[in-house]
């Protein structure tokens, strides 16, 4: 038995996680929920200092799940010369794109540099960024291995792709299946005893590319089904059809079908984000993956479609979108959530002020914008009031939370474009979008 594998399957392995956003946090607070000692690492002081004092910067995790944590032993740091302390290091840093829509890998590279610098044998390390196949073992093995010690003999190395739906109630970490690929069989059982403690079902793989397409597939079969659905409202709009009635009606249906809604835009930090993972390295194997890539076009046009119907809906009464005092309702990318990662919202507020709109949002959720890797917005969210709507040229609906009163949106909007479907029942003047 590899040291690295007794270590796992000692009675108390000193976990470290590395990134302590929306999928290291859960992640950091279920170890410690199990009684493990745990270390949060992050380069954001703020998030260190906020969880030491108790205050929880995720609107769906609890300061009294960080209270319980903390006396549990679950701390945070900035200090990464401490990760040679933890037995595992469980990666859960950002993997955006660039400008140009190639994988940035830059924040895996950096973490991965700062665990070699204090990398020791016994060590587990665990990517879950989202990320192409063969990152594991083409990018972060060498950076790892460059001391001298080896993967697979000295210390593991496997990946195992985060599964977070933030703010669903029904599904979090303990009950989503994790699955896991390991560079060896060793690495496996290691990544395998690792997540058992937390998980209730793991899944092992035969490697860690299968685990990372697997990742990619997922999010994939959810961005051509979601472009798949918003062309499907093109059409829809153009003949007069609701989609939402269309969609509801086809899933009656009790097999062969599976429900999905359009939208203005995609948003988070996976599926707007994912498929241009795989088409870059695709390139690499002379691949063009020309169905993955219409739905991401057809995916990124919907902000650029919504300001059209917006433009269009206010030419009707006369009005000129130059000028228009217009009202987002909601600026997340999801419901409930305080996240504004790839927030197709953003893409509207920025589309709309480039068109000399003035705008402003409501979101119970995001009360001012922080800064962002796409810019700074000076903009703080107003109340959603009979007053605020009325104030409004147009409202457009981004964001379906459910703290939203639908009935006094209806009231006393002058215009609503709705892009969630919601407004059917309640009447007004509404547009879909």
């Amino acid at each position: 038995m590899t040291p690295f594998e007794s270590a796992l399957l000692a009675p108390q392995p000193h976990i470290g996680i590395i990134g302590l956003g929306y999928v290291g946090l859960p992640l950091a607070l279920r170890f410690a929920e199990v009684g493990l000692k745990v270390t949060g690492f992050d380069v954001d002081p703020a998030k260190p200092a906020k969880l030491a004092s108790g205050e929880s910067y995720i609107n769906y995790i609890p300061a009294e799940s960080l209270r319980a944590a903390a006396a549990a032993g679950f701390t945070a740091t900035t200090d990464f010369s401490r990760l040679g302390e933890c037995d595992a290091l469980v990666i859960c840093v950002p993997t955006p794109l660039g400008k140009h829509r190639e994988p940035d890998l830059s924040y895996v590279e950096n973490t991965a540099e700062a665990i070699a610098r204090c990398l020791r044998p016994g060590q587990l390390i665990s990517l879950e960024s989202t990320t192409y196949p063969g990152t594991t073992d083409e990018v972060v093995q060498p950076i790892l291995e460059r001391g001298g010690l080896k993967a697979g003999i000295d210390f593991g190395l496997v990946f195992s792709p985060e599964r977070q739906d933030p703010g669903n109630a029904r599904f979090g970490t303990h009950n989503i299946p994790k699955l896991v690929g390991g560079i060896s069989a060793a690495c496996l059982n290691a990544g395998v005893a690792l997540y058992a403690r937390v998980i209730d079902r793991v899944v092992p793989v035969s490697s860690t590319r299968v685990a990372e397409m697997a990742k990619l597939l997922e999010n994939i079969h959810r961005a051509v089904n979601i472009g798949l659905v918003n062309e499907m409202k093109l059409v829809a709009e153009k003949m007069g059809i609701d989609i939402f009635e269309v969609i509801d009606a086809a899933a009656t249906k009790p097999f062969g079908f599976t429900p999905y809604y359009p939208g203005p835009g995609l948003g988070g930090h996976c599926i707007p984000i994912d498929p241009f993972y795989l088409t870059w390295k695709a390139r690499e194997y002379g691949l063009h993956t020309r169905f993955i890539e219409l739905a991401g076009e057809i995916n990124h046009g919907m902000p650029d479609y919504v300001i059209a119907r917006t433009v269009e809906a206010l030419n009707q009464q006369g009005k000129s979108l130059k000028g228009c005092k217009v009202l987002l309702l909601g600026i997340a990318y999801k419901s409930d959530v305080d996240d504004l990662r790839e927030s197709p919202a953003l893409e509207l507020l920025e589309g709309l002020e480039a068109r000399g709109a003035e705008v402003n949002y409501c979101d119970p959720f995001i009360p001012s914008i922080p800064p962002l890797r796409r810019g700074h917005y000076p903009h703080s969210a107003l109340p959603l009031s009979a007053e605020t709507l009325a104030a409004a040229d147009v409202a457009i609906l981004t964001t379906a939370h459910s703290a939203f009163d639908y009935a006094l949106i209806a009231r006393h909007s002058r215009l609503v474009i709705d892009t969630r479907g919601k407004m059917r029942q309640f009447g007004g003047t509404v547009v879909r979008a």
